[in-house]
């Protein structure tokens, strides 16, 4: 059955078509002969109770430097919609969130993937709080004297944003680096978010672990490893994409925040494992599909598809 499906992203003309997990599922929503709309964040609306969209119809296609062909625009009544996948990128701010309190009201009748009131409770250096047994030891604070105490129990941390993305504003802060006091001044100047501070895992060196759960089942999995001279394993800073496959630690996380995922209507997740501790669970705009296909030949957009679908 043919679906009508709005995608709320970053604009199409940006994405790496060879990267983008969002580009995927519209070639994948595309093949199965659904229709396929596009619209900024900025063009959503909530009028006398309506939720709209300033949106265009979508074609894609793999074709570096025409990839895409926009038609014009048309407000969509987002209500009407089967399916609306919440995908532009972070920052978790409160423009994000207001877009989930805007795409709550049409959630369930439309199918708003991920779960926007799960989306909003979920920031991925938060929610893994919620499984202490799996996460490295972890100070999330604005107390200067608490970050301290934590550096002087664990000596080498990393130091970076609360809400941050793709690596930006992440720091190794080693025992003898003299740095950390200005640091934190960086930070509380250019926000008054706590930030979070880690134990620093020296198996970062052979990669962190990008783990693909598709509606709570773990479905794929890629290496990521820094860059000589980076403490980051980001794609978006230039670590390297390695085959990998789990091991017994990796599907020991995943069956045990599979079922709360899956509960949460957080069907489409990124997972990032480093040394054995679970770091982070990206529900807002989890990448690494297409690097995991390349490697292993699974097709995850039509799997997440198939999620989707039986969904419905």
């Amino acid at each position: 059955m043919a679906l009508s499906v709005a995608i709320q992203m970053d604009p199409i003309e940006s994405v790496n078509i060879d990267a983008d997990s969002t580009f995927a599922l519209a070639i994948e929503a595309q093949r199965r002969g659904h229709g396929v709309h596009h619209y900024l964040p900025q063009h959503l609306s909530f009028t006398h109770g309506r939720v709209t969209a300033r949106a265009r119809a979508l074609s894609v296609r793999r074709k570096p430097g025409d990839h895409y062909t926009l038609g014009t625009f048309e407000t969509l009544d987002l209500a009407k919609a089967d399916v609306g996948l919440m995908r532009q990128d972070p920052p978790f701010d409160m423009a994000y969130i207001t877009a989930t309190h805007i795409l709550e009201h049409v959630h369930p009748t439309t199918l708003v993937v991920n779960d926007p009131v799960s989306v909003r409770n979920a920031p991925e250096k938060l929610f893994v709080t919620h499984f202490p047994a799996l996460m490295p030891p972890t100070v999330i604070t604005s107390d200067r004297a608490a970050i301290d105490a934590f550096r002087a129990e664990h000596k080498d941390i990393i130091v970076k944003p609360l809400f941050g993305n793709g690596g930006a504003g992440v720091f190794h802060v080693r025992p003898d680096d003299d740095n950390l006091g200005s640091l934190l001044e960086m930070f509380t100047q250019r926000s008054r978010e706590p930030v979070i501070a880690q134990k620093y895992l020296p198996q970062v060196r052979a990669g962190d672990k990008r783990i693909i759960l598709i509606d709570g089942q773990a479905a794929g999995a890629v290496n990521r490893v820094p860059a000589r001279g980076e403490a980051r394993a980001n794609l978006h800073a230039g670590a390297r994409a390695e085959k990998a496959t789990l091991d017994a630690r990796d599907r020991e996380i995943c069956e045990t925040i599979g079922p709360v995922l899956k509960d949460k209507g957080l069907i489409f997740v990124g997972i990032d494992v480093i040394g054995g501790y679970l770091t982070e669970i990206n529900v807002t705009s989890p990448t690494g599909i297409q690097e995991i296909g390349r490697f292993d030949g699974t097709d995850l957009a039509a799997q997440i598809w198939d999620a989707i679908e039986a969904r419905l």
